[in-house]
């Protein structure tokens, strides 16, 4: 049993460098396409909830298209029609109202 063993392991050293280097590209590739750019994404979204102020007109993850009345630490009050004012966390803030998404899509490339 051990000779076939010893037998396996003299011929597989080349095989098993393919091996590795294999899953080192594969990994690799998995960091560089899907990864990165969702790390990159976040870091986008964080930026414009951090520097959201008032006036600035948006769309929350539900599809709420309002006005910023007001940003108290983590929550925004959204003016969403004349007098109707509503508070949402402001991770709940999507994107800008006035950036349409196709638009935004080509500019992040």
């Amino acid at each position: 049993m051990y000779s076939i063993l010893l037998q396996a392991l003299t011929g597989s050293n080349t095989s098993m460098i393919y091996n590795v280097l294999l899953w080192v590209g594969i990994i690799g590739i998995f960091y560089f396409f899907m990864i990165r750019p969702q790390q990159k994404k976040q870091k986008d979204q964080k930026s414009f909830v951090d520097n959201l102020k008032k006036g600035d007109n948006v769309v929350t993850i539900g599809g709420l298209h309002g006005r910023i009345v007001s940003v108290d630490g983590t929550t925004v009050t959204l003016e969403v029609d004349r007098g109707v004012k509503m508070t949402f966390e402001k991770t709940s803030i999507s994107r800008e109202a006035t950036v349409k998404p196709a638009e935004a899509e080509k500019s992040e490339k």
